[in-house]
C-alpha cells in the first residue's frame, strides 16, 4: 500500500478518533452508541483510572485531555505540524493505556486498542512525506 495512503489513514482514524471522543463525553452521540454519553460519566471513569490522584484535581484532568484531544483531533486532520501532534498523540494515548492497565487490568487497554492506537501515532510521527496537509501550504518558499 502507498505511503501516502497510509498516512491519511494514520491521520484521519487518529484525528476522527479523538473528536469522536470528545463528541461522547460532551453528549453529542446517541446514547445507545455512547460510552460515557455526558460528562460527568466521563469524569467519573477518568477518576477510576487515576485513582491516585485527589478528586479535586479530576475536572482539571478532563479539561486538559479534552483540549489536548480536540486540539490533536483538528491538528492531525488539517495536517498541522503532523510529526510533531502524532508523537504527542502517541504519549497521551499511552498514558490512557497505563492509566486503564494499572486501575482496571490490561484487558480494558486491549479492549480499547489503546496500545495499538498508540504505537500508530508514533508510527505516524515518522511519516516525513507531506499530501493534503496544511504544513505544505506553511513552509512553502515565495
Amino acid at each position: 500500500m502507498n505511503k501516502i495512503i497510509i498516512k491519511l489513514f494514520l491521520r484521519f482514524g487518529i484525528g476522527i478518533g479523538f473528536l469522536s471522543a470528545v463528541a461522547d463525553r460532551l453528549g453529542l452521540w446517541p446514547a445507545e452508541l455512547s460510552a460515557w454519553g455526558n460528562w460527568e460519566s466521563f469524569l467519573e471513569y477518568t477518576q477510576l483510572i487515576n485513582p491516585f490522584l485527589p478528586e479535586t484535581l479530576i475536572p482539571a484532568i478532563g479539561i486538559i485531555a479534552t483540549g489536548a484531544e480536540i486540539l490533536f483531533g483538528i491538528s492531525l486532520l488539517i495536517g498541522f505540524k503532523t510529526e510533531f501532534i502524532a508523537k504527542l498523540s502517541g504519549f497521551l494515548m499511552l498514558i490512557f493505556a497505563l492509566a486503564i492497565t494499572f486501575s482496571t487490568g490490561i484487558k480494558g487497554a486491549f479492549d480499547y486498542s489503546v496500545f495499538a492506537a498508540s504505537a500508530g501515532a508514533f508510527g505516524l510521527s515518522i511519516m516525513n512525506e507531506k499530501y493534503l496537509e496544511i504544513d505544505s501550504i506553511l513552509t512553502k518558499k515565495l
